[in-house]
This record gives C-alpha cells, structure tokens and sequence, in this order.
C-alpha cells in the first residue's frame, strides 16, 4: 500500500495504517531523539510520547504528503520539552552505537562533535541533525521547522562555523593540558 494511502487512512481513524506508518518511521525518530537527550531510555520515552501525541492529532494533519515532516517536528518539539523539564544532557558513550557506525580510529573526533552540537542553540542544533543525520534537503528542513528556506541555510552556515570553533577550542584546550 502506498504511503500517502497510509497517511489517509490514519488521518480517518484506521489504527493498523498508523502502525504501519510510524513502524516504517521509528528507527530514524529514534536516532533523532538520542541526539538530543544523549540516553536511549529518555529517547525511547520521547519516541513514545511523540507517536502517541502524533496518534490523538492525526486528524489535525492537513497535508498527508508533509506526515514525515510533522512526525518529526512533533519528536523535535517533544525533545525540547523533555530537556526543558529536566535540564540535563546527558553523554552516554554508547550513544556513539546507536546512532551510527563508528569508526574506532576517531571516536574521539565523534565525541567532540556531538559534544558541540548540543552546545549549539536549537535552532542551529536542529539544522545541523536535520541536514547531517538525517540527510534531508533544505526545503524539508525549512518546513520541519517552520522557517524560510534562505534562514535554514543561513542557520546551517552559522552552525558549521560555531561546531568549527567549538572544536578547535576543545582540541586547543587539549594540547595545552599535555604539554
């Protein structure tokens, strides 16, 4: 059954069309939330939190062709909420694992890129995981988040240039400490 058959259904109350959807949907919303919160309980929480807000306003979806783009703002929006209510990030070291293949020679050049991104403001933070994680063109990300696409653009700009200087700062802090 084709997608946007799927989103119809679910947007007319069918549960197992729903199902289906998110089922083919989880994995990427999954990663998504353990860039942001850093742990795989409160991921998966966040996980379940937003399919059940997505399920009791999936008659709110107006455009069934935009469900990929609003399941995702939902998770964002929810992971916003989470780290807002408990004011913690936290670095698992095997958030490494489950968000991508690692490569053993520069897990250290990982850790301290996902170190920075989290240190960006949500904006940039959204952009960057967005764009990098997700490999979503501009016009998507623009409409996941809202904004215009030449803002998006010049968000993924800025956010390159501060995850650059971040970096360079934690590296620089680093050989003055082993000198």
């Amino acid at each position: 059954m084709e997608k946007s058959e799927l989103v119809k259904k679910s947007i007319n109350g069918d549960v197992q069309a729903f199902e289906r959807l998110v089922k083919d949907e989880s994995e990427k919303l999954y990663k998504t939330a353990i860039l942001y919160v850093r742990n795989k309980e409160d991921a998966l929480d966040i996980l379940q939190e937003s399919i059940y807000k997505a399920f009791i306003s999936m008659n709110q979806l107006k455009q069934p062709e935009y469900f990929n783009t609003w399941l995702t703002r939902i998770l964002i929006h929810t992971s916003y909420d989470f780290l807002r209510k408990r004011k913690k990030i936290v670095l698992d070291e095997n958030v490494m694992h489950e968000v991508s293949e690692v490569n053993d020679q520069d897990i250290e050049g990982r850790i301290d890129l996902l170190n920075a991104v989290t240190k960006l403001n949500k904006n940039y933070q959204t952009v960057i995981i967005l764009f990098y994680y997700h490999d979503l063109p501009i016009n998507q990300i623009a409409e996941t988040m809202g904004t215009p696409q030449n803002t998006v653009k010049t968000y993924l700009r800025r956010a390159k240039m501060e995850l650059k200087n971040l970096i360079e700062g934690v590296r620089n802090c680093e050989k003055r400490a082993f000198r």
